[in-house]
């Protein structure tokens, strides 16, 4: 891959995590703070997301890969996508934010993918290549997480014009990236491949399925951290709150390089167990943890998500890439995507909302939340999961060597449709 390239994509990929980082971290403090939006409400935005995650394949499977170049959906997606963004600056009822924002999503998610796309389309070896360009975006994740603490704008509608000018400037920048055509030109594509129904045989096999309901029924507790923890720590005092929320994303990339040496000693079972664990402490951690003497309770949470992360996901992303026969790999990996980051986190962000509106109520009109309450929720959920998963999973006993797993997690995790945040 020439420099050129390499610099293009790296671009591209800076500007792409810069609009999402811009807005998702801290959309809940806003629309709690300072829309006073109820907990539901909250719910139902962020459970906007996950209905794009679900309708998105079919975009991308069915009509991107197929018809147009992929530079130019980028171009014309985000230049809407920005659109709609100023659009939701404007808007402080709910029935209009929310629409807005389901079309927002229905938008910006397809672009995840189709970026993943143009860039294996465009590098000779991807597998060596796609990591060095896609840790622009954690870098653009992290950078726009500390401008935002360090200027304190996690209530204000500000993260959201920032997201909205970065969209349109990557909308522009889209229309020079290099020309990809469609790379599935011809080729016909049914709703069963596209959701990868034809994959479904895969859960005849016990683990397997027993890891697909997990992934599933994991996505709900994770709902609450994506959701809230902004507007939780906002709430009890800490300051830069987004800032230091970028701790989760330093923790992703260290345990991700090293996951290599912990396949070598744990295997497949007791990883993804150690990841729902840390699910379980992560929200112990918040539940006991304040902004003074137990602020490293805080601390503590938020580091725990890159474990959340990658023990779990790319873990489950490595077994099923394993697991799964050649012909039905790419359908595996998306049917394990439509269950985890849709219905999963559409169920999460609902119920996560119900659950802050049971335990918080506005007095003398600021809200006051039980916090300890609403994140014991989501610990037993995490709790109940990693007990099902422990007692019927059960682990070939083929090990992945640490070259196969480095080179696994380049391939997998470059392919997935939604990287951590």
């Amino acid at each position: 891959m020439n420099l050129k390239i390499r610099l293009q994509l790296s671009a591209m990929m800076f500007l792409e995590y810069l609009v999402w980082g811009a807005w998702y971290v801290t959309l809940g403090t806003y629309l709690g703070s300072t829309l006073k939006f109820d907990g539901s409400q909250i719910g139902l935005v962020f459970a906007a997301f996950a209905i794009a995650a679900m309708i998105s394949p079919f975009f991308v499977g069915m009509i991107a890969d197929r018809f147009f170049p992929t530079e130019r959906v980028l171009g014309i997606l985000h230049l809407l996508g920005g659109g709609l963004l100023f659009l939701l600056t404007t808007l402080t009822d709910f029935g209009a934010f929310y629409i807005c924002t389901l079309a927002y999503t229905l938008c910006f998610m397809p672009t995840i993918a189709l970026t993943n796309s143009l860039a294996f389309q465009n590098m000779e070896n991807p597998g060596k290549n796609f990591s060095n360009v896609r840790v622009l975006g954690t870098v653009s994740w992290i950078l726009v997480g500390l401008l935002i603490g360090a200027l304190e704008l996690e209530p204000t509608v500000y993260p959201i014009m920032i997201a909205a000018g970065a969209s349109v400037l990557m909308g522009l920048y889209s229309f020079t990236l290099p020309h990809t055509p469609p790379k599935s030109k011809g080729e016909k594509a049914t709703v069963a491949e596209v959701l990868g129904l034809d994959a479904l045989k895969l859960l005849k096999n016990r683990s397997f399925a027993i890891l697909f309901v997990s992934s599933l029924l994991i996505c709900i507790p994770l709902s609450f951290y994506y959701a809230w923890a902004n507007p939780f720590l906002f709430d009890v005092g800490m300051e830069n709150s987004a800032a230091k929320m970028t701790l989760g994303q330093m923790s992703e990339g260290l345990f991700l390089i090293l996951m290599p040496l912990f396949f070598v000693r744990l295997g497949y079972k007791k990883m993804l167990m150690m990841g729902m664990a840390c699910w379980v402490l992560r929200y112990v951690m918040f539940m006991y943890g304040d902004s003074g003497t137990m602020v490293w309770m805080l601390y503590t949470g938020i580091v725990l998500h890159g474990l959340c992360y990658d023990f779990f996901f790319v873990t489950g992303q490595l077994y099923v890439d394993e697991k799964a026969p050649a012909n039905v790999r790419s359908s595996a990996q998306g049917m394990i995507t439509f269950a985890t980051y849709g219905a999963g986190m559409f169920i999460g962000s609902y119920l996560s909302g119900l659950t802050v509106d049971a335990f918080s109520a506005s007095v003398s009109e600021k809200m006051i939340y039980q916090w300890h309450n609403i994140w014991l929720v989501p610990a037993i959920l995490s709790a109940v999961v990693l007990i099902f998963f422990t007692v019927f999973f059960k682990e070939s006993k083929a090990k992945i060597s640490p070259v196969q797993a480095d080179h696994a997690i380049e391939g997998t995790s470059s392919s997935q449709i939604k990287p951590a945040v």
